[in-house]
């Protein structure tokens, strides 16, 4: 079976000024589409790799193939992290996010700064590590669950994620979207290792 490109959870027009749908057009529509042509076309090519899931592959693959399943999960990760309605922690994972950084607020802030310090292109995330958060970064098409992380919340800090709407300020794309636009509701879901399955997809 073929990997598929994902639809969006929500309207492409849905966050204003946030993103604006040319972003969307290009970063779902070409660039996350890229990845899931090219794969197809690489997994196709070896017999042995047919049949395994997304996550499988990034477990195993190396090189080209890795970069395209790895940008396939993280795209797929990220969409869901995203949410066109304001929204705030709540319950064990604010308990977790208190405990963690002292407040949602200073939590904000060291992701933005792992966002932002990141150099060239990646992913800053927020992940569960021995029953506890914490926020590192991915480089290029790495990902999460090739570490074995529990993925709680992805930003795509790859210049593609920003640069019609935002230029070369990623400051500012990073605080808009942590500020105004994650699905903390998905972020809560994903303390007990959903996440990585709802953004797998069967080989």
């Amino acid at each position: 079976m073929a990997f598929v490109l994902p639809d969006l959870p929500y309207a492409k027009d849905a966050f204003g000024d946030i993103l604006s749908v040319e972003t969307f057009d290009f970063h779902h529509g070409k660039h996350h589409n890229a990845y899931v042509v090219k794969a197809n076309e690489l997994v196709a090519a070896d017999a042995a790799l047919q049949g395994k899931s997304l996550v499988e592959l990034i477990k195993v693959a190396k090189g080209g193939l890795f970069n395209q399943v790895g940008q396939i999960w993280n795209h797929s990760f990220y969409w869901l992290c995203l949410s066109p309605e304001k929204k705030a922690p709540s319950g064990k994972l604010l308990d977790l996010i208190n405990e963690a950084f002292g407040s949602v607020d200073a939590l904000v802030e060291k992701l933005k700064a792992e966002a932002v310090g990141h150099f060239a292109s990646g992913w800053a995330a927020l992940i569960l590590k021995d029953g506890k958060l914490a926020v590192t970064s991915y480089h290029d098409a790495d990902c999460p669950v090739a570490h074995g992380d529990t993925p709680l919340l992805i930003l795509d800090v790859w210049e593609h994620a920003y640069y019609i709407d935002y230029r070369n300020l990623r400051p500012a794309y990073a605080e808009k979207l942590l500020k105004e636009a994650i699905d903390w509701d998905f972020v809560a879901l994903n303390l007990d290792g959903e996440g990585a399955s709802r953004a797998d997809q069967p080989g």
